[in-house]
């Protein structure tokens, strides 16, 4: 908020998750907007922020208090994210959804974007599985970033812009793919120092040094002791959904 000078931040109870968000027509106009013309998106997310700008200019011109223009925001509405609810569908029968605009995969720009990219999108995952090593157990690190099955082609270049990792697309009942590093050596030598010098800025910052603290004790052989593995245990378990 600090950043745009504009909009509102709520916290929402069930979770504790900070929601930032811009009603205002004119802080829309000029100052959302212009940030994002000026640096685009570069998931397929921008066809919704295309079509999100399209109402806006509706709403400035008070189209949308005039029956063609309330139809023309609800048929832009209809392509964007996952379409109308049931109610806008019963009110607004035979509805035509607006042409969804092409958006062509885009490289990755430079590090900090994939640095705030992972702050919204990415996980670092701490594995714990039964094996038949000495403590009984196997430890294994990945980091991850999930995506809609749509930008596939941008998941991919991370392999390349990265130098490791894989594409896994998941089941077919969801529609989205995982960019998946799980390599130790490239955990360590490619994924720990990216971030080291391009930090995250968020909370998942955490997240990311408690990743770091179990490599470090992985790569001193620590996890095949019965200690180092409760120490890693621990780290694990205040990560994610389980940190306070």
């Amino acid at each position: 908020m600090v950043f745009f000078s504009v909009g509102t931040i709520r916290i929402r109870g069930r979770d504790g998750q900070g929601i930032y968000s811009v009603y205002d027509l004119e802080e829309l106009t000029n100052v959302i907007i212009p940030h994002f013309d000026k640096y685009p998106l570069l998931t397929q997310k921008r066809a919704n922020y295309l079509l999100f700008k399209q109402v806006v200019a509706i709403m400035k011109n008070k189209e949308h208090l005039t029956s063609e223009g309330l139809t023309k925001i609800i048929s832009i509405r209809a392509s964007m994210n996952k379409g109308l609810s049931e109610t806008l569908y019963t009110n607004f029968p035979g509805i035509i959804p607006a042409v969804r605009p092409l958006v062509e995969s885009m490289k990755i720009p430079d590090s900090n974007w994939l640095a705030g990219f992972t702050e919204a999108e990415g996980c670092f995952y701490v594995s714990i599985n039964k094996s038949k090593t000495t403590t009984g157990f196997a430890v294994q690190l990945k980091f991850q970033l999930t995506q809609h099955y749509r930008d596939k082609q941008l998941m991919e270049c991370l392999e390349t812009y990265l130098g490791c990792g894989r594409y896994e697309a998941r089941s077919q009942n969801i529609q989205a793919g995982n960019f998946v590093v799980s390599k130790l050596s490239d955990i360590t030598e490619k994924i720990i120092p990216f971030f080291d010098k391009y930090p995250i800025l968020g909370c998942k910052s955490k997240d990311y040094a408690d990743f770091k603290r179990a490599s470090e004790l992985i790569q001193n052989k620590a996890h095949l002791t019965a200690e180092g593995l409760d120490q890693i245990k621990k780290i694990k378990g205040g990560m994610n959904t389980g940190r306070e």
